[in-house]
């Protein structure tokens, strides 16, 4: 006789809402639906949890008392791959530009129907767990263009970034294209709109509010200490540039 198959082991969702009804009634929904799902109800309660347990998606509710909804997103973003899925009220389209900008994976505002949530929520699941391992990095060819700095390699042909110990940062499409502007004007104070116009992007305020959260990214993952960075400098009231001088390659 077969024996058994065992029991697909439930998807964990952390659920950031302060208003305790909110939570409650969602919490219960989605348990119905087979999910383990944790009620954070602020920033600091998702930090703890993320600190001590691995989770499967993230819905954060951007109206918390404790942070900006916004920042936290980034601030996850820069640290780990998890889907978020941003709940609020905003329903303009630069909250929600600003949102997927960010990093969010799915965007919806309330009131919304759970059923639609729900499917939201499966969708973004499905993409996460067929998403394709990083390539294997490439041993056999050099690198044809780009820029070596402090043991760094931005490699332009291959578009990604080599870390002093060889291993490849993770970067976003947006974060890659930034940081070559940055390195290519090293030396040159560049404003927000000049970045924009630099990386073929339209100035407005959304795309503008945009850079800073992009930076705040890249100093996380390329900086030895963010709050005191070596390579991407703010000139306060102007904009940023790239202190180090790169050495051409190729």
């Amino acid at each position: 006789m077969t024996a058994p198959s065992a029991a697909r082991p439930r998807l964990h969702i952390a659920l950031v809402e302060d208003d305790p009804l909110v939570a409650d009634s969602l919490g219960d929904f989605l348990g119905r639906e087979e999910y383990q799902v944790h009620p954070c109800p602020s920033g600091a309660a998702l930090r703890a949890l993320l600190s001590r347990a691995p989770v499967d998606l993230i819905l954060l509710d951007l109206g918390l008392p404790d942070e900006d909804g916004f920042a936290l997103a980034a601030q996850i973003r820069a640290q780990s791959p998890v889907p978020i899925i941003m709940l609020t009220g905003r329903g303009a389209d630069v909250d929600r530009i600003v949102g997927l900008e960010l990093g969010a994976d799915d965007y919806v505002v309330k009131p919304f129907n759970p059923r639609e949530l729900l499917a939201r929520i499966k969708a973004v699941t499905r993409r996460a767990q067929a998403a394709p391992p990083p390539p294997p990095i490439p041993t056999a060819a050099p690198t044809q263009k780009g820029y070596h700095f402090a043991g760094w390699t931005l490699d332009l042909a291959l578009r990604r970034l080599v870390q002093p110990n060889g291993a490849i940062a993770d970067l976003s499409t947006t974060e890659f294209e930034l940081l070559t502007v940055l390195v290519e004007s090293h030396g040159e104070v560049l404003s927000r709109q000049e970045i924009l116009r630099r990386c073929g992007r339209t100035s407005d305020a959304v795309f503008e509010r945009s850079i800073d959260v992009t930076i705040l990214r890249l100093r996380r993952k390329i900086e030895a200490n963010p709050q005191q960075p070596a390579f991407i400098r703010t000139e306060r009231g102007i904009g940023y540039l790239f202190a180090t001088q790169p050495t051409p390659i190729g």
